[in-house]
This record gives C-alpha cells, sequence and structure tokens, in this order.
C-alpha cells in the first residue's frame, strides 16, 4: 500500500456505457457482442488504476442525480474514495461502440452546467483534501460547461501553494490556459499538443520542440501519449521514447488515463517510469470498455516495450 495518497479532481465525470459490435454500421439494427457500464472521467480513471495498484486515493467530482449517487456506487468497491460536491444538475452519460477490429467511437455527452457557487465549492473541496499531504494532485479532463476556462489552472495553483505536486490532462482551452500555472506535469496527446502549440506534429524532433516549449513556459515534465506509436517524455535532463509492437485493442478508452497513472506509480529514472506508464497503456487497450489493467495485466503489459534515449528528431511519428 502506498503511504501517500494520490488527490484526483474531475470536473465533468460521467457513467461510461460501452457497446462491443463486429461492425458498426449506420442505420441497422444491430446486437451487441458484450458491454459494460463504469464510472468515468480521465480523474476518476486515474484514480480507479492507482487503487488497484494498491494505492490510496481520493476522487473529488461534482455529483448530481440519480446517475451521480450511482458512481459514488461504483467506485466504493474499487476502493476509491469519492468526494462529492452537490450540483442542481446530473452528470452525464458517455458511450463508446467498439469495434471487433479496435474501431473505437465515442459520444461524450457535454455534462451538467455549473454554478459558480458549484464551482467554488469543487475547488474548497479540494483545497481541503490537500491538508492530507497527497503525493499527486492529478487535475484531469474536459470542463463542463459554466464551468471557468482556467478551472484546472486553479486546481494546479491550489497544488502549487500546498507543495504538492501536480500533474494535468486536459485539452482545447483548458490546455492552454493551464501550461502558464507551472504544472510539475502535463500530459496531452499528440494532437491535443499539436492545437495548442497551433502547428502539424509530424517527427519526433517537432513533437519534442512543441514539450520544450512547454518546459519554458514552466511546465516541470511533458508526457505525450502518441497512441499506438508509444509515448514521449521530454524533461529538463533530456527525452525518451517508449513503445512496443503493434496491439489490435479490444478498447482504447481510458487507455491515456493508465498511461499517467503508470507514471505517476512508477519509482526509478526517467525511463523507468516511462516504460512504466506505457506497460499500463498498452495494458488497457487489451481490457473491455473502460475497464482499467491490475497488477497482473500491467505487468504483462511490459512484455516487449523498448525505451529510448535522445530518440531520432528526424523519424516520423508514424514510424515510431
Amino acid at each position: 500500500m502506498s503511504a501517500r495518497t494520490v488527490l484526483t479532481v474531475t470536473p465533468n465525470p460521467s457513467i461510461d456505457h460501452t457497446v462491443e459490435l463486429t461492425v458498426l454500421t449506420r442505420g441497422e439494427v444491430l446486437r451487441s457482442t458484450g458491454s459494460s457500464v463504469e464510472a468515468g472521467g480521465k480523474g476518476v480513471n486515474v484514480a480507479r488504476v492507482l487503487a488497484r495498484h494498491g494505492h490510496r486515493t481520493v476522487a473529488v467530482l461534482p455529483s448530481g442525480g440519480v446517475d451521480g449517487d450511482r458512481l459514488q456506487a461504483m467506485l466504493a468497491p474499487q476502493q476509491v474514495h469519492a468526494v462529492t460536491t452537490h450540483i442542481a444538475g446530473s452528470i452525464r452519460t458517455n458511450t463508446t461502440v467498439v469495434e471487433a477490429d479496435g474501431t473505437t467511437t465515442k459520444i461524450n455527452e457535454a455534462g451538467p452546467e455549473l454554478a459558480a457557487s458549484e464551482v467554488e465549492a469543487l475547488l474548497l473541496a479540494v483545497r481541503g483534501r490537500l491538508t492530507v499531504d497527497p503525493a499527486w494532485l492529478v487535475a484531469s479532463g474536459s470542463l463542463p460547461p459554466g464551468a471557468p476556462v482556467d478551472l484546472h489552472a486553479r486546481i494546479v495553483a491550489l497544488g502549487r501553494a500546498a507543495g504538492v505536486a501536480t500533474a494535468v490532462d486536459t485539452s482545447g482551452a483548458a490546455l492552454a490556459a493551464v501550461v502558464d500555472a507551472g504544472p510539475d506535469l502535463l500530459k496531452p496527446n499528440l494532437e491535443e499538443l499539436a492545437e495548442l502549440v497551433a502547428r502539424e506534429l509530424l517527427t519526433v524532433g517537432d513533437v519534442l520542440a512543441a514539450a520544450r516549449e512547454l518546459l519554458d513556459r514552466g511546465v516541470g515534465e511533458v508526457l505525450v501519449s502518441l497512441g499506438g506509436s508509444g509515448a514521449l517524455l521530454v524533461t529538463a535532463r533530456g527525452s525518451w521514447w517508449a513503445g512496443g509492437e503493434p496491439l489490435v485493442p479490444r478498447s482504447t478508452v481510458g487507455a491515456g488515463d493508465c498511461t499517467l497513472a503508470g507514471y505517476l506509480h512508477a519509482a526509478g529514472d526517467p525511463a523507468d517510469r516511462l516504460a512504466t506508464a506505457v506497460a499500463w497503456g498498452r495494458a488497457a487497450v487489451l481490457l473491455p470498455g473502460s475497464t482499467v489493467p491490475g497488477p497482473d495485466e500491467s505487468t504483462a503489459g511490459t512484455a516487449g516495450v523498448r525505451v529510448v534515449a535522445d530518440p531520432d528528431p528526424d523519424t516520423a511519428v508514424k514510424d515510431l
């Protein structure tokens, strides 16, 4: 059991419903080959997988409606302690359709509108939980309607004021707003990083240059997930790539969250932490829906993972 807690914040949690089909055909009546329902939202997923690996985890999130109660009930047996703040609206349901070849189609609802008082209540709950001196404060996911674009930046500021390391995984305007808050770790995927720097990132050198721009603005480390091409880690000490042989995914939902969790879990030098992160992400894609891997699956995921220090900047990302 980890000696210190990992605290996650999910401003826009969800019930995640995954349906498995042989092939998705528009306009037809189809029969599923499998289905699952899980508590969802990026920070919730990080908490779930870390709990499976022995960490004490606390998930701070807004909760409203019958589905809010349902989400809390789902987390309890997974050893995730939910700290909820009441909202007038109901949390969202996200639907994912996964085909037999691994093709994933996601339909994400926007989420409930948060009033200013509900945003402040969420921040107050985070501030209160920081008094337990967690190992990490993780702010993840999209922002619901009504939430200020700098909400993740405000969460990072709370962590910094408390002397707690912060990690952020978000996208779009919320990602742009959090960079200058100086999180210790930022985990964009390739598309999110490209949008942030407003240019295509076709080569390893392109990705490294974009990540170093973020370091220059005060971000501690940048972990860029590349989907089936692995991940790149960029720090002030250097850069590393990790990946493995191609996999046929069963579901890619939550794989990036498991990658982040693996990095937070691992000890050792940056290369070792990156290898663990990629192994956890690879383990996740072989599981149904948003199921998170346990220790056995994560250990199996390390098979074939390679780490390369100072990867060739001229290599195309698609060729990794």
